[in-house]
């Protein structure tokens, strides 16, 4: 059987991009081109009990989710700004909501352009420097995404209640933490929030004091809820993209994903049946831990009540393109006089592993490397470990970029050995081809006989490669998933390794490396193989005009590092040609 090696490469390429490509529509919420549904959620029987609580608050007509606005005309509306060294947040005293929050410590990535590539000759292709801080919670004309918490069970103190602003500090200044409370009262019901803001932390404390004010019996319950809109963040480009939605965590059913465009479709499924099977199908309905959370490219926004705390979960469509996740808590009945409290943390950050693993069981699980986990895990742990040593996240990329060519250096010998001898023998095998040309079968058998008697394995320069993707795809995802290397300069041009050259220098360099090492392999004894064989580092270079930088530079560089391994190798076969 004739096995062209170069068409097996071609195919290995085509299928790393398929996988590539696979891989990117999950990470942003889209179905597996594979499979019907590879979402990570867990599917909850169709029609869940309700608690006690909220079947008795469903009899008695009051809402059980939270979301009814009220008209705040009456009300003085205030927002208290509180700041420290890593955050900067805006409080509304109109439901004592989480309006805003800026990070201090990352800048913004910009809007991409109306091109999104690099060709820094043209400035109004360029993306914008992103000199202002990230912001997360915010709300604006096309924008909303908001922390929000009230009571339901009764006409109690809601997201949308007024509420008053105890005096007290508001900066953090020299003191290692400050507290913001603030008080509502309804339904006989007073709801005094704290938020405790420390020094260096992105978790905000926030706890919710319930008291019965008045004559009668209560039985309130505590929703936590994140709202936001259905878009994607600002600077989010196609070839730079992440997932961006409701996640959540359970103890029994562990990490998940929603999607926006899932509880769309689950609540216009609703609104035609008259119930919320659907919208509760989309993940389990209740659960005695866990947190849920807004994820977006580098950084997460989660809500984590009180662990082992029993909570109902919700998602629901809020209003058009505005949607949420949130927790519905029980307290227990309060008689008059008595009080009832419930802390929980607000972290809202960056991904940062370490972080993320402080404040609750699985929240580093937003830091999604995709099915190369077990992979991606190891190869950041190496990198950091480089990155502490040499302080720049470009060298690091390139000493771990060595560091993977060494530890492949045998099996990538194997594979240039081959290559080598299938370089000599190529023009045995050009005569076999004219000498056979109108006989396939003989062709094939003659080629064989070839191989064997010049002992060459035709898959001996695939095999590498295969072994190897692997750790190049899970290497993709570190680096397009690390909030560490955003931003992070490298030299000269070369500003954050989180975004594309915007000078196209490393793409070019990338095309010369491939154009190189296709000049080095052998030529395909098919003419139209061998120009699809010289077209590969131009459509790749084009590809790599919008991939991260830092990516870009990897392969540069392992392209250099493999030009050298076998142009020594080839010379060192080079006079058995003789």
């Amino acid at each position: 059987m004739d096995i062209n090696k170069r068409t097996i490469l071609w195919i290995v390429f085509s299928v790393s991009l398929v996988i590539l490509w696979n891989e990117w529509k999950i990470s942003i919420g889209e179905p597996s081109m594979f499979s019907a549904n590879t979402q990570q959620t867990a599917k909850a029987p169709a029609t869940p009990a309700k608690t006690e609580a909220l079947a008795a608050a469903a009899a008695a007509g009051v809402p059980t989710l939270p979301g009814a606005a009220v008209d705040p005309a009456a009300f003085k509306r205030e927002v208290i700004s509180i700041t420290t060294d890593v955050i900067k947040v805006d409080i509304d005293t109109l439901g004592g909501q989480v309006k805003r929050l800026e990070l201090l410590k990352f800048k913004g990535a910009g809007n991409p352009g109306w091109f999104g590539g690099c060709f820094g000759l043209f400035k109004w292709c360029q993306p914008d420097e992103g000199k202002q801080n990230e912001v997360l919670f915010d709300e604006g004309a096309n924008h909303t995404y908001l922390a929000q918490s009230g009571l339901v069970g009764g006409p109690f103190p809601t997201h949308a209640s007024g509420f008053t602003v105890q005096p007290g500090v508001r900066t953090i200044g020299d003191g290692k933490q400050v507290q913001l409370v603030m008080e509502a009262v309804e339904g006989g019901v007073k709801l005094t929030k704290t938020f405790t803001f420390k020094r260096g932390d992105y978790v905000i404390e926030v706890r919710h004091d319930v008291a019965n004010v008045g004559a009668a019996p209560v039985t309130p319950q505590l929703y936590l809820q994140l709202t936001h809109d259905g878009n994607k963040p600002v600077g989010d480009s196609f070839f730079n993209s992440s997932f961006t939605g409701p996640t959540l965590y359970t103890p029994q059913d562990k990490y998940q994903k929603l999607t926006f465009e899932k509880i769309e479709k689950a609540a216009v499924e609703d609104e035609k049946k008259g119930n919320d099977n659907a919208m509760k199908g989309l993940h389990p309905a209740t659960a005695n831990g866990g947190w849920f959370a807004i994820s977006q490219h580098f950084f997460v926004s989660a809500f984590v009540p009180p662990e082992n705390a029993k909570r109902d979960i919700f998602t629901k469509k809020v209003g058009a393109n505005l949607y949420a996740i949130g927790n519905v808590l029980p307290l227990p009945t309060l008689a008059p006089g008595a009080t009832a409290s419930m802390d929980s943390k607000l972290y809202s950050g960056p991904q940062i592993a370490h972080l993320l693993e402080s404040v609750s069981p699985g929240l580093e699980l937003v830091k999604d490397y995709g099915w190369l986990t077990i992979i991606a895990k190891p190869i950041f742990w190496v990198m950091e470990h480089i990155h502490s040593v040499l302080g720049n996240w470009g060298w690091t990329i390139i000493a771990f970029t060595i560091l993977i060519k060494l530890a492949f250096f045998p099996l990538s010998a194997a594979g240039y050995r081959s290559m080598a001898k299938m370089k000599l023998v190529t023009p045995k095998m050009q005569a076999i081809r004219e000498r056979y040309k109108g006989d396939p079968q003989k062709m094939n058998q003659a080629t064989m006989e070839l191989y064997k008697t010049e002992k060459i394995n035709p898959l001996g320069g695939c095999l590498p490669i295969l072994i190897q993707m692997p750790v190049f795809i899970a290497l993709y995802w570190v680096l397009n998933a690390s909030v560490e290397i955003r931003g992070a300069p490298w030299i000269g041009w070369i500003t954050d390794l989180a975004q594309h050259d915007p000078w196209c220098i490393l793409p070019v360099l990338y095309a010369i490396s491939m154009y190189i090492t296709t000049k080095l392999n052998p030529a395909p004894a098919d003419p139209m193989q061998a120009k699809m064989m010289l077209f590969m580092p131009l459509a790749f270079s084009v590809m790599f005009f919008f991939f991260p930088s830092g990516l870009v530079l990897y392969w540069v560089v392992n392209n250099v590092l493999s030009i050298g391994q076998q142009w020594v190798i080839t010379k060192k076969y080079a006079p058995a040609a003789k």
